[in-house]
This record gives C-alpha cells, structure tokens and sequence, in this order.
C-alpha cells in the first residue's frame, strides 16, 4: 500500500560532498584568481582546501581574510615545500577526513568557468568513473595539453582542440591530472598521491594507477576549464610513447620531468625501456636546447634510474 503513496525515488541519487583542492606557493594573485573562480560556480564544492608550499609572501593571509564564500575554505599551512605532488597530497588527505566524497583536483592556474562543476554533476553521479573537464588555454583557444581520448577503432589518439572529439556529452578518455574529480572509493583503491615526486610526474603517474585499479576516465565536453598552456611545445612519438618537450624550461622544471618519467617508465615496463626513453628525451632535449643541458638530463636519469624522488637537492628556495 505505501508504494501506491509514496513517491518512486528509485532513480534519484544524492549529490556527492565535493571538496576542491590545490597546491600553491608565492602566488597570492593566482590563488586567489582560483578561489573567485570556484566561488562563482553554479554548483560550489562544499570545501576548498589550498595547501601553501611555505610561502614567503601574503599568500596565506590574503587566502584566510576571505568572507562571504559559499564553501568553507581551509588552508593548510605546510611546514616545508613538498610540491605540486606533496601538496595536493596533504590537501586530498584533509578533504577526505572533513567528509568529501569526491575530491576535484586543480593547480592555483586553472580557473573553472561556472557551469564546469554542475556539468560533471549533470549524469548521474557514478563513483567508477574519474571525470574531468576539458582545459582550455586562454591564449590560444586549443587544449592546454593534448587530451588522449577512445580511437574508434580501438587505441588511442590525441585531440588539440573541441573541434577533435566527437560529439557526445561524456568521452572516454585517459592521463587526466589536473580537473580529474577523485572519489573516495577511486583514492582508498588507487592509494594516495606520491609526495616523492614533488612536481612533473603525479600527473601522469596518479592517473595510471587509477587505469590500473580498474577505474575508467571521462571528458565532460560542457565542463570548461582556463589553464595556461606552454607555448611552442614539442612533440615528438617514439615506441608509441608520446614526448612533449618544453624549450628552454628552466633546470628544476626539466630535472623533475626527466627523472618523474624515468622512474615511472622503469615502473611500468622495466629497465631496459626507461633507459631506452631517457636517451630519446635527452636526444631531444640536447636537440632543442643545445648539448649544454645534457650534464642536467643524466642527472635526472641517474636519479629516476636509482629510485631517487623528493625534493630536488639544488631545488631553489
């Protein structure tokens, strides 16, 4: 008899408790630019956990005097800078024990336009699937980074711009860091962010293991993200790997790539390959900078090969 009363909520699924998280350090301006922008969503995280890298500016003081957002914002103050990796790291910890459900990872750079969150939200919420929005770079119109999406035909093939990918809603997709909306359930079985990698490498390394633990990915095509973009990017394939190549990157960016990438090739497909990929990325790197920074890639190789991670030891302060 009830059942002829009450209402068929079969269908209906609760929202999950999103909380947004991102690392920053010594960019007051930019994180703040990201707060604004998770503030004007149409659909707000419930939390916004920033976690400051030891910042030597305002930066914290500036983020602890906002008023009137429509989510609790918590700022970690860290004791030392771990990074990008460390710091995102810390904040997905403390989002998780305040009660998310899902985490929605972000740099201090990347600005989600309004409608981004309320987008991912719009299909019924399934805690298997990691999705994300599609990052936009302000400059140039076209994708921040290459997106990996489904080939028809099987495999996998790389989109530059919104022109690229088919037209539906929700698109199998692969590697996505930055924008990706973790759930509780994809992080107790995907484990937590590697500190160890500091900066270059979690973004590739975290969204493998989430493929591993048997977790799929989705591009959400009405969920837009602004995130500068490196410029005059190189790319070159080899073995079917893809190489993208940022010229004249400054030491410690180019040390953590090399070494991140090494360390994670050798992970994934053992000893013989890592090295067989370090030499092509040194290759290119000598090609596009000039044999000087060859000494800087064999440090980074030397290091990724022995399992060295952490903070740079010539890391500027």
């Amino acid at each position: 008899m009830l059942d002829d009363i009450l209402p068929d909520m079969s269908g209906l699924q609760s929202q999950p408790r999103v909380a947004a998280v991102f690392a920053t350090r010594n960019r007051q301006a930019t994180a703040l630019a990201c707060v604004a922008a998770l503030a004007a969503q149409t659909h707000p995280p419930r939390w916004v956990v920033v976690a400051d890298n030891l910042s030597a500016d305002d930066t914290v003081e500036a983020l602890e005097a906002l008023s009137g957002l429509p989510f609790d914002l918590l700022v970690l103050r860290l004791s030392a800078n771990q990074g990008n990796a460390g710091g995102v790291h810390e904040a997905m910890v403390r989002a998780f024990d305040s009660g998310a459900d899902a985490v929605w990872i972000l740099d201090d750079d990347s600005w989600p336009r309004p409608e981004a969150l309320a987008a991912m939200l719009a299909k019924p919420w399934n805690p298997e699937v990691v999705r994300h929005p599609l990052q936009i770079d302000p400059l140039t119109g076209r994708f921040t980074w290459p997106l990996q999406v489904a080939g028809k035909t099987g495999g996998w093939r790389l989109a530059h711009t919104r022109e690229d990918l088919p037209g539906e809603a929700f698109i199998h997709s692969r590697a996505m860091w930055t924008g990706a909306l973790i759930s509780r359930e994809v992080w107790q079985k995907a484990g937590p962010v590697n500190s160890g990698l500091f900066i270059r490498g979690e973004d590739e390394e975290y969204p493998w293991r989430i493929e591993r633990a048997g977790f799929r990915q989705e591009a959400v095509t009405d969920a837009l993200m602004d995130h500068p973009g490196p410029q005059d990017l190189v790319h070159w394939t080899l073995l079917g790997k893809h190489f993208f190549l940022e010229p004249g990157v400054v030491d410690w960016k180019l040390y953590y790539k090399v070494r991140n990438m090494v360390w994670l090739k050798r992970r994934q497909k053992g000893l013989t390959t890592a090295i067989a990929i370090s030499l092509a990325y040194a290759l290119g790197v000598c090609r596009v900078d000039g044999i000087g920074r060859f000494p800087l890639v064999w440090e980074a190789t030397r290091d990724g090969l022995a399992g060295r991670l952490g903070k740079w030891i010539r890391h500027p302060d």
